[in-house]
C-alpha cells in the first residue's frame, strides 16, 4: 500500500463541487468522488458541521483526511466525507453559521478560510490493501460497518443497482420485509442480509463474482422470493418472526410441502408452552424438527435435588451412585411427547448416560 501525504487548499477542494442525487457528490476539480457508493448518507448534526467549519475559520489543525487515488488521476474519499460535504456546503453558501453564510463574510475572512490546507493521505494499492487500510482508519468515530467495508472494495454496476433496492431510505426491500428483517438499509444492514441468504453466507464470494453484473435483479428477485415464502407459510405475523435467519429456512425448505393452518397450529402452541425459552426458534423447529432451537426451559436445582433424594444418588439409567454434583436433570417424559419440566417428571442420570440418551 503506497501512502503519501498531500495539502490540498479548501479552494482546490471545493472547485467544481456537486451534490446532487443525478450527480453524486463530486469536488477537487471534478476528480474527487466525495461520496463513493460504499459511504454513508450526511449524518453530521449542525453543531458537528458547524465545529469543522470554525476549526478552519481559527486556523486550528483539522484530522487528517484519506482520499483513494484511481486510475486517470481521480479519487474517493475513504475517510472524511463528513468534513469534507461541510467545508463544501459552507463554502457554496448552503447553510450559515452565527448568522453569516461564506458570502457574507470579509473578503479577508473568505480569503483564510479557501487558503486554508487540509492535511490528505493518497492512498494507491491493490483491492485488500484499500480494504485493510480502510478497517484501521475507521476504528474510531461512527465506525463503518461490515457491509459498507464490503461495499468499499466491490463497488461497480452491480452494487449500483442493488442499493436501489436494499439501501436506501424507505427502498423496495424495506417496504417489504421491515417486520422480517433487523437493522435499516442505510446502513447497509438489508443489502448484507439478502446477500448471505442467496450466497449461504458466503458474502465476499458473492459479491466478486457479481461485482461487474450489469444488475442484481437476481438478488432482488431472491429476495423477494423468502419474504413471500414467509408470509405463505406463516401468514399469522408475530413479532418474534423480526430477525430469524429466513433465507436459510427458505433454502432448505422451500421445495416441501407444508401446511399453513397446521402450522399456524402449532406455532400457537408452542408460544404458549412455558417449557419453551426461545420463542423465536419455534420456527426453526416446526421446519428441522430439532429442539436445540426452543432452548428448553432447564430443571431447577431444587427439582433435581428433590429427585436425586428421591433416587438416593442411583443413576435412572445405569444404575450407579454418584454424589449430586456428577449427575443431571432428564425428562422422563421427554418434552416432545407432552413431558414437562417439573419435579415430577424430572430424574436423574450420571453424566455419561445423560450424555448418551441426548446424542452429544
Amino acid at each position: 500500500m503506497k501512502i503519501e501525504l498531500q495539502k490540498i487548499p479548501v479552494r482546490q477542494l471545493v472547485d467544481g463541487y456537486i451534490n446532487s442525487d443525478e450527480d453524486g457528490v463530486i469536488g477537487y476539480g471534478g476528480k474527487l468522488n466525495i461520496r463513493p457508493k460504499y459511504q454513508r448518507e450526511f449524518v453530521y448534526k449542525d453543531n458537528q458541521r458547524n465545529a469543522v467549519v470554525q476549526t478552519l475559520r481559527k486556523d486550528f489543525p483539522l484530522n487528517v483526511m484519506y482520499w483513494v487515488k484511481n486510475a486517470e488521476n481521480s479519487f474517493e474519499v475513504m475517510d472524511g466525507q463528513q468534513r469534507t460535504i461541510s467545508i463544501c456546503e459552507y463554502v457554496n453558501n448552503n447553510f450559515s453559521i452565527d448568522y453569516k453564510m461564506f458570502a457574507n463574510l470579509a473578503k479577508d475572512e473568505q480569503k483564510q478560510i479557501l487558503d486554508y490546507e487540509l492535511m490528505v493521505y493518497f492512498c494507491e494499492g491493490t483491492d485488500s490493501e484499500k480494504l485493510a487500510w480502510f478497517e484501521i482508519v475507521n476504528i474510531a468515530g461512527a465506525v463503518l460497518t461490515k457491509q459498507e467495508l464490503r461495499n468499499a472494495v466491490y463497488t461497480g454496476p452491480w452494487l449500483s443497482d442493488a442499493k436501489r433496492y436494499f439501501s436506501k431510505t424507505g427502498c423496495a426491500a424495506y417496504r417489504i420485509a421491515n417486520k422480517y428483517v433487523n437493522g435499516t438499509p442505510i446502513r447497509q444492514d438489508y443489502l448484507e442480509t439478502a446477500i448471505d441468504w442467496i450466497s449461504n453466507g458466503a458474502i465476499n464470494d458473492y459479491m466478486s463474482k457479481h461485482q461487474n453484473d450489469p444488475d442484481a435483479i437476481p438478488l432482488w428477485t431472491y429476495f423477494q422470493s423468502v419474504i413471500t415464502w414467509v408470509g405463505g407459510k406463516f401468514p399469522e405475523y408475530r413479532k418474534e418472526m423480526k430477525g430469524i435467519d429466513w433465507g436459510e429456512l427458505y433454502n432448505n425448505f422451500k421445495d416441501k410441502t407444508l401446511d399453513p393452518v397446521a402450522l399456524e397450529k402449532e406455532v400457537s402452541r408452542l408460544m404458549q408452552d412455558d417449557d419453551v425459552s426461545a420463542k423465536k426458534g419455534i420456527y426453526a423447529y416446526l421446519l428441522d424438527g430439532k429442539e436445540k432451537h426452543l432452548n428448553i426451559r432447564a430443571f431447577s436445582e431444587n427439582m433435581k435435588r428433590e429427585s436425586f433424594e428421591r433416587q438416593k444418588g442411583v443413576c435412572a439409567s445405569c444404575g450407579g451412585v454418584f454424589e449430586f454434583e456428577k449427575m443431571e436433570g432428564d425428562h422422563i417424559t421427554p418434552w416432545h411427547l407432552g413431558g414437562k419440566t417439573n419435579a415430577a417428571n424430572c430424574q436423574m442420570l450420571c453424566k455419561e448416560c445423560n450424555r448418551r440418551k441426548s446424542g452429544i
